[in-house]
């Protein structure tokens, strides 16, 4: 009994903790997954268009359910709120993180998305939804800052030598699109990935004050982002073809990244938000960046490089 009363709390302090490091090992497979599906050629915004409808599929039962005595009253003035919550976080970042990733390795568009932390920590400063005072708490938050953000620039900025696989790649991707390295469109579709992250991260914390029900915030938010994205799939993608799904990579990746990120860990998200608030969840982003590092070369056989996050994208030659 006296185990148990000893574990219960320590558990409940690391609750968040706990989920986060779950939510970032499934970023880490939302990387891999999606670089090879846009490798067998799926187009980056059909791709994020269906998963976050399956997402709302997924999730709406039991937000219908669960929360039918907690949720509020949806205004329209919050239907519009949600609307821009699921622009900004549903519908643009993903859009502009998926299309990087044609342009540029997972590991380096991971490696870059760690200015979010220090890039949510700043605007939470200037818009006075984070408190910075001369204690040890507001110290460190200062320093972390300034750690990752000269990290993201070493990693960035500089290139060293490449490591040796140590063996034979565990995971070989077939694929009839070659994805092709171009150092301005992908690092400018990160860096714009970054703010519109960072902006939504801000403003769940808003919006769950008015609208405390995270398993329906995540319905309207992936529903409305899904159609979102659709219209502005349309608008580039004009043949029939490309919305088709065949039973391959491309629809286990959907299915994956709808019900498990989209879906539960966008959940854990909003919860640990609602706990911990927006800066909180945002400093577990490098451990996700130090993973598909890790995955990538032990499980597909890629070459990495010492510095900047870039892996040669033809580990043979």
């Amino acid at each position: 009994m006296g185990c148990r009363g000893g574990i219960g709390p320590i558990f409940k302090k690391f609750k968040p903790h706990l989920l986060m490091v779950l939510a970032e090992v499934g970023y880490t497979f939302l990387n891999l997954f999606s670089e090879a599906s846009f490798k067998h050629g799926m187009n980056p915004h059909v791709y994020v268009t269906y998963r976050q409808l399956v997402a709302g599929v997924f999730v709406f039962p039991f937000a219908y359910f669960l929360e039918k005595k907690i949720r509020p009253k949806l205004t329209l003035s919050l239907f519009l709120e949600i609307s821009l919550l699921s622009l900004l976080g549903i519908s643009l970042a993903p859009n502009m993180y998926s299309a990087s990733l044609r342009y540029t390795s997972p590991t380096f568009a991971a490696s870059i998305a760690n200015i979010v932390p220090s890039l949510t920590f700043l605007l939470a400063v200037l818009l006075r939804l984070e408190g910075l005072d001369r204690s040890t708490r507001g110290m460190a938050k200062i320093v972390g800052t300034l750690v990752s953000l000269v990290g993201v620039m070493i990693m960035t900025l500089y290139r060293g030598p490449v490591l040796r696989n140590l063996g034979h790649a565990l995971v070989h991707v077939q694929g009839s699109t070659t994805i092709k390295e171009n150092w301005i469109k992908g690092p400018i579709l990160i860096i714009g990935y970054c703010i519109s992250a960072s902006l939504w991260f801000l403003m769940q914390a808003v919006t769950l004050k008015k609208y405390p029900a995270q398993l329906s915030l995540t319905t309207w938010m992936t529903l409305v982002g899904g159609a979102q994205s659709a219209v502005f799939t349309a608008c580039l993608t004009h043949e029939p073809k490309a919305w088709t799904v065949g039973f391959n990579i491309d629809l286990w990746n959907i299915l994956y990244c709808g019900v498990v990120v989209s879906g539960l860990i966008f959940y854990i998200q909003l919860w640990c938000t609602k706990e911990k608030g927006p800066v909180f969840i945002t400093t577990f982003n490098p451990l996700a960046a130090l993973l598909i590092a890790l995955l990538a070369y032990f499980a597909l056989g890629e070459k990495l490089h010492m510095g900047r996050g870039h892996i040669d994208q033809n580990p043979e030659q």
